[in-house]
Protein backbone atom coordinates (compact mmCIF):
# COMPACT_ATOMS: atom_id res chain seq x y z
CA UNK A 1 0.00 0.00 0.00
CA UNK A 2 1.04 3.42 -0.47
CA UNK A 3 2.32 5.08 3.00
CA UNK A 4 -1.03 7.02 3.16
CA UNK A 5 -3.55 7.41 1.22
CA UNK A 6 -5.64 10.50 2.52
CA UNK A 7 -8.22 12.59 0.33
CA UNK A 8 -11.08 14.84 1.36
CA UNK A 9 -13.76 17.44 0.11
CA UNK A 10 -13.01 20.73 -1.94
CA UNK A 11 -13.00 23.32 1.30
CA UNK A 12 -11.01 21.27 3.16
CA UNK A 13 -13.70 20.37 6.01
CA UNK A 14 -13.82 16.98 5.74
CA UNK A 15 -10.58 14.80 5.95
CA UNK A 16 -9.44 11.16 5.35
CA UNK A 17 -7.16 8.13 5.29
CA UNK A 18 -7.62 5.02 3.82
CA UNK A 19 -6.42 2.55 6.58
CA UNK A 20 -6.02 -0.36 3.58
CA UNK A 21 -5.76 -0.89 0.17
CA UNK A 22 -9.22 -1.34 -1.42
CA UNK A 23 -10.91 -4.81 -1.92
CA UNK A 24 -11.86 -3.35 -5.92
CA UNK A 25 -11.78 -0.47 -7.54
CA UNK A 26 -15.24 0.17 -9.69
CA UNK A 27 -15.63 2.58 -12.60
CA UNK A 28 -18.75 2.76 -12.91
CA UNK A 29 -20.71 4.27 -16.13
CA UNK A 30 -24.32 3.72 -15.01
CA UNK A 31 -26.63 6.96 -15.58
CA UNK A 32 -27.00 7.46 -11.92
CA UNK A 33 -23.48 7.84 -11.29
CA UNK A 34 -23.21 10.22 -14.08
CA UNK A 35 -26.01 12.89 -12.89
CA UNK A 36 -24.77 12.50 -9.32
CA UNK A 37 -21.83 13.30 -10.58
CA UNK A 38 -21.92 15.80 -13.35
CA UNK A 39 -19.44 13.74 -15.62
CA UNK A 40 -18.99 10.82 -17.66
CA UNK A 41 -18.86 7.71 -15.11
CA UNK A 42 -17.52 7.74 -11.41
CA UNK A 43 -14.28 5.98 -10.04
CA UNK A 44 -15.06 3.93 -6.54
CA UNK A 45 -12.80 2.65 -4.44
CA UNK A 46 -14.39 -0.11 -2.18
CA UNK A 47 -14.04 -0.61 1.23
CA UNK A 48 -14.80 -1.86 4.84
CA UNK A 49 -16.18 1.09 6.76
CA UNK A 50 -13.94 1.00 9.30
CA UNK A 51 -11.12 1.59 7.22
CA UNK A 52 -12.31 4.92 5.84
CA UNK A 53 -10.90 7.11 9.24
CA UNK A 54 -12.31 10.38 9.31
CA UNK A 55 -9.57 13.12 10.35
CA UNK A 56 -11.37 15.95 10.14
CA UNK A 57 -14.90 17.00 10.26
CA UNK A 58 -18.36 15.14 9.51
CA UNK A 59 -19.60 14.04 6.56
CA UNK A 60 -23.69 14.35 6.07
CA UNK A 61 -25.68 11.25 4.95
CA UNK A 62 -28.05 12.01 1.97
CA UNK A 63 -30.11 9.83 0.75
CA UNK A 64 -30.26 9.97 -3.22
CA UNK A 65 -32.94 8.26 -5.41
CA UNK A 66 -31.57 5.91 -7.88
CA UNK A 67 -33.65 4.87 -11.30
CA UNK A 68 -34.50 1.44 -9.72
CA UNK A 69 -36.90 2.83 -7.13
CA UNK A 70 -33.82 2.35 -4.13
CA UNK A 71 -32.13 4.50 -2.51
CA UNK A 72 -28.07 5.12 -2.47
CA UNK A 73 -26.64 6.32 0.46
CA UNK A 74 -24.15 9.35 0.17
CA UNK A 75 -21.64 11.33 2.58
CA UNK A 76 -21.22 14.56 1.83
CA UNK A 77 -19.07 17.59 3.31
CA UNK A 78 -21.98 19.93 5.04
CA UNK A 79 -19.88 22.82 3.58
CA UNK A 80 -19.40 22.34 0.19
CA UNK A 81 -21.30 19.25 -0.53
CA UNK A 82 -18.64 17.66 -2.37
CA UNK A 83 -19.66 13.90 -2.30
CA UNK A 84 -16.80 11.71 -0.76
CA UNK A 85 -18.50 8.00 -0.49
CA UNK A 86 -20.98 6.26 -0.93
CA UNK A 87 -22.91 3.12 0.61
CA UNK A 88 -25.19 0.90 -1.54
CA UNK A 89 -27.23 -0.85 0.88
CA UNK A 90 -24.77 -2.22 3.11
CA UNK A 91 -23.37 0.49 5.90
CA UNK A 92 -20.39 -2.10 6.20
CA UNK A 93 -19.07 -0.59 2.88
CA UNK A 94 -18.31 2.58 1.77
CA UNK A 95 -17.45 3.26 -2.16
CA UNK A 96 -14.89 5.94 -1.82
CA UNK A 97 -14.66 8.67 -4.38
CA UNK A 98 -11.59 8.15 -6.48
CA UNK A 99 -12.10 12.07 -6.99
CA UNK A 100 -11.45 13.06 -3.67
CA UNK A 101 -8.31 11.88 -2.64
CA UNK A 102 -5.34 13.87 -2.65
CA UNK A 103 -3.26 11.82 -5.32
CA UNK A 104 -6.42 10.24 -7.56
CA UNK A 105 -3.80 9.06 -9.76
CA UNK A 106 -2.81 6.53 -7.36
CA UNK A 107 -5.70 3.97 -7.84
CA UNK A 108 -7.07 2.87 -11.64
CA UNK A 109 -9.92 0.49 -12.00
CA UNK A 110 -10.11 -3.19 -11.54
CA UNK A 111 -13.24 -3.18 -13.46
CA UNK A 112 -15.77 -0.92 -16.06
CA UNK A 113 -19.52 -1.64 -14.80
CA UNK A 114 -22.43 -0.65 -16.58
CA UNK A 115 -20.97 -0.07 -19.98
CA UNK A 116 -24.26 -0.33 -21.30
CA UNK A 117 -24.77 3.52 -20.64
CA UNK A 118 -20.94 4.31 -21.20
CA UNK A 119 -20.94 7.43 -23.32
CA UNK A 120 -19.55 6.70 -26.42
CA UNK A 121 -16.33 8.82 -26.62
CA UNK A 122 -15.23 7.09 -23.96
CA UNK A 123 -12.20 4.37 -24.93
CA UNK A 124 -11.73 1.85 -22.52
CA UNK A 125 -8.83 -0.38 -22.37
CA UNK A 126 -8.48 -3.58 -23.42
CA UNK A 127 -6.79 -4.77 -19.86
CA UNK A 128 -9.12 -4.16 -17.78
CA UNK A 129 -12.47 -5.97 -17.49
CA UNK A 130 -16.00 -4.38 -18.75
CA UNK A 131 -19.61 -5.27 -18.18
CA UNK A 132 -22.41 -4.20 -19.88
CA UNK A 133 -24.21 -4.27 -16.43
CA UNK A 134 -22.53 -5.73 -13.22
CA UNK A 135 -20.64 -8.94 -12.86
CA UNK A 136 -20.13 -12.10 -10.47
CA UNK A 137 -17.57 -10.89 -8.00
CA UNK A 138 -16.76 -14.42 -6.90
CA UNK A 139 -15.21 -14.64 -10.26
CA UNK A 140 -13.40 -11.66 -10.46
CA UNK A 141 -12.27 -10.32 -7.48
CA UNK A 142 -9.32 -11.54 -5.69
CA UNK A 143 -9.86 -14.29 -3.08
CA UNK A 144 -7.75 -12.00 -0.13
CA UNK A 145 -10.95 -9.53 -1.12
CA UNK A 146 -13.70 -11.91 -0.99
CA UNK A 147 -12.96 -13.04 2.60
CA UNK A 148 -12.76 -9.04 3.36
CA UNK A 149 -16.06 -8.78 1.96
CA UNK A 150 -17.22 -11.63 3.51
CA UNK A 151 -15.80 -10.73 7.03
CA UNK A 152 -17.29 -7.44 7.18
CA UNK A 153 -21.16 -8.29 5.70
CA UNK A 154 -23.85 -9.86 8.70
CA UNK A 155 -25.20 -13.00 8.15
CA UNK A 156 -27.91 -13.12 6.14
CA UNK A 157 -30.26 -15.69 6.37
Amino acid sequence: MIDSREGGCACGAVRYRLTSEPMIVHCCHCLNCQRQTGSAFVINLLLEADRVELLAGEPVPVDVPRDDGNAQRVYRCPGCQVALFSEYGSPEVRFVRAGTLDDPSSVSPDVHIFTKSKLDWVGLPDSVPAFDIYYDSKVLWPPASLERLQAVLPARS
